[in-house]
């Protein structure tokens, strides 16, 4: 028995809840899965999981197994990033974690680029807005909108997210636009979690200026509420990426145009400064190259 890979797969078992999810998590037969699992818990003469028709929990056993299984395969990890570090073709797989409104507006034409360039490269994207531990996800690098990192965060800035206030013209129909900034006020604010839900902050002709919003939606995804504003629920702050587009074709118009709201950062993150791969290195500065050239960031 492979202990290493058998030590992955109970790890993927554990991450992705069943036998099935880590099957399709690893592109393999659930009976191979079941299998390596069989094997581990042979070899450790225990029982590791316990198992029920409906979930999966860990034994006492399992957890300290668990525990050693991730340091092991992280030493794993570090020896092949020794062994790639003496060659000078970029290869392997990267798993990166972005939001869904980041990934579809420019990570995936900038992975497909990377891709090109080094062939021997693969990319697993896992798309969310909630922030993931890289450690026990085994996530190489998280890509994130904010302008409150977290302490102690191992970050590299790449670019920023500028905004656009806008509404549907059916909206705009209905309830009128906002003269300045502070009548913000009296309208139908859409919010953003990650934003700020209290108050929106500009930097306007007389310098910079808040307003306290309400409004009857908010979301943590973006995606929401862009959806929401293009149906005439409100008005909402949304990025220029995904804005423009929309303004161009007349779906959307263009608000405030004389404020700017603030914009936020845009950081790749990443676990560990001094273990960080010739491929992630590579990644990183291929993509902050690529966000420099983007006319939306």
């Amino acid at each position: 028995m492979d202990r290493i890979t058998a030590l992955s797969v109970f790890s993927t078992i554990v991450e992705q809840g069943s036998l099935s999810g880590a099957a399709d998590k690893l592109d393999i037969s659930r009976a191979k899965v079941s299998r390596y699992l069989a094997e581990l818990e042979a070899w450790m003469d225990t029982r590791l999981l316990h198992r029920t028709t409906r979930r999966l929990s860990l034994t006492s056993a399992g957890e300290e197994t668990l525990n050693v299984a991730h340091q092991l395969l992280g030493m794993a990890e570090t020896l092949e990033n020794i062994r790639s570090q003496h060659s000078s073709e970029l290869k392997g797989q990267l798993r990166l974690t972005a939001s869904l409104s980041l990934t579809e507006s420019f990570l995936i034409d900038a992975v497909g680029k990377f891709i090109e360039i080094w062939p021997q490269t693969s990319v697993d994207i896992l798309t969310t807005d909630d922030p993931v531990n890289l450690i026990e996800s085994r996530i190489d690098l998280a890509i994130r909108i904010t302008n409150d990192l977290e302490p102690n965060v191992v970050a590299k800035r790449i670019g920023e997210c500028r905004s656009v206030v806008c509404a549907s013209p059916e909206y705009i129909k209905k309830r009128g636009k906002p003269v300045d900034v502070q009548s913000l006020a009296y309208f139908n604010c859409l919010s953003f979690a990650y934003y700020g839900k209290a108050a929106w902050v500009f930097d306007g002709p007389n310098g910079p200026e808040s307003v306290v919003i309400s409004g009857t939606m908010s979301s943590n995804l973006s995606e929401v509420l862009l959806a929401a504003t293009i149906k005439g629920h409100g008005i909402s702050l949304q990025p220029v990426a995904a804005a423009k587009p929309l303004v161009a074709s007349g779906q959307l118009i263009e608000l405030l145009t004389e404020w700017e709201p603030k914009p936020l950062g845009v950081y790749i993150v990443y676990a560990n400064r001094k273990q960080i791969t010739p491929l992630q290195r590579g990644f990183i500065d291929f993509l902050a190259k690529e966000m420099k050239a983007s006319p939306y960031w």
